[in-house]
């Protein structure tokens, strides 16, 4: 059994892109107690539990993760918790950068403490590929934010709430991305492409929302999972959105990068790979050196990196062609 199993869990940030996969699949795979979504937008509560009817394990919390003093009542009697707010739009947060590192990382350290003060027993922050040597300032506060959640395994003392982060890249279809924003643009037959060279990672939210759940279960603290997933070139992704269309070269817009990066240089000396994933174990407290935290894994060679332009898996574009076809109703949707 599992356990997360009849558990009551907690997600920040629910009614995105992630929670609308999260919510539905948890409820199926572990059946459990109270299912929490913790979020700011009234409306897209309302919208979201039109989904669910009168399932009396889904609840609603209105709240924000700047706001302490509301996360410690949201946590009353909460098991497990999966921090997915966060400000995540690159161009927004260059502009607006206070904001985000309010919401980033103001709000990451009131997650961690109201935790703690709620003896929850395990959390889960969502982490991305930017937060891997950042070029922008979403990445930059992503990363202080997964440092904050590694480092306080040793900062929850006597109530050993435990902190792992997962990490991954673009999410297929989600709202915002590239998939929905070439297709809204499929009757125009043209599209912006920042830069020819430019490659991305590819993952489903339902392989997203497994490594939450794989991080759950093997997780000591303090490790950062990164899945294995697909590359593609943004060439490939325009001609498979939307064959034949002409393309502008528009230049890479601020912040942004020319391929993604999810394990740095720096991060091999402390990283370990196993069967469909990596594993970067915290330099801090000789943990990158428990054998708990390692279990079966294997040490990345010195100097590995792992860039969405070097990967070793790559998807096609008939490959992204059937995805697209086979999830049409829920693109840009979530």
């Amino acid at each position: 059994m599992s356990i997360l199993t009849g558990k009551s869990i907690l997600i920040t940030g629910g009614t995105g892109s992630f929670g609308h996969a999260f919510v539905p699949m948890m409820l199926e795979r572990y059946n459990p107690s109270r299912l929490v979504i913790f979020s700011r937008d009234e409306m897209k509560q309302w919208e979201m539990a039109k989904l669910f009817g009168d399932d009396p394990r889904v609840r609603f919390f209105i709240g924000d993760v700047r706001d302490k003093d509301r996360l410690h009542r949201a946590l009353d009697g909460v098991d497990y918790v999966v921090h997915a707010a966060a400000t995540k739009i690159v161009p927004t947060a260059e502009y607006n950068p206070f904001e985000c590192v309010k919401t980033n990382i103001d709000g990451a350290m009131n997650v961690i403490d109201a935790c703690i003060d709620q003896n929850v027993k395990g959390v889960v922050a969502l982490s991305t590929d930017k937060a891997s040597s950042p070029a922008n300032l979403y990445g930059s506060t992503k990363l202080a934010s997964d440092k904050l959640f590694v480092a306080s395994n040793a900062y929850s003392g006597v109530h050993n709430t435990r902190f792992s982060v997962v990490r991954y890249g673009n999410v297929m279809g989600s709202r915002g991305s590239v998939i929905p924003f070439f297709s809204s643009l499929a009757d125009s037959g043209r599209l912006p492409i920042t830069d020819t060279r430019m490659t991305r990672f590819m993952i489903t939210l339902e392989e997203a929302v497994e490594l939450v759940w794989h991080a759950f279960e093997d997780m000591v603290g303090g490790e950062i999972y990164v899945k294995k997933i697909p590359s593609m070139t943004i060439m490939d992704i325009a001609n498979a959105v939307v064959p034949n269309a002409e393309h502008d070269i528009i230049g890479i817009r601020p912040g942004e990068k020319l391929h993604e990066q999810m394990i740095s240089e720096e991060d091999s000396y402390s990283t370990y790979e196993y069967t469909d994933h990596y594993k970067i174990l915290p330099a801090i407290n000789a943990w990158s050196n428990d054998p708990e935290r390692i279990k079966d894994g294997e040490k990345v060679p010195e100097g590995f990196v792992y860039t969405s332009d070097k990967n070793s898996e790559w998807l096609s574009v008939p490959g992204l062609q059937a995805w697209i076809e086979e999830n049409r109703n829920k693109i840009g949707n979530i």
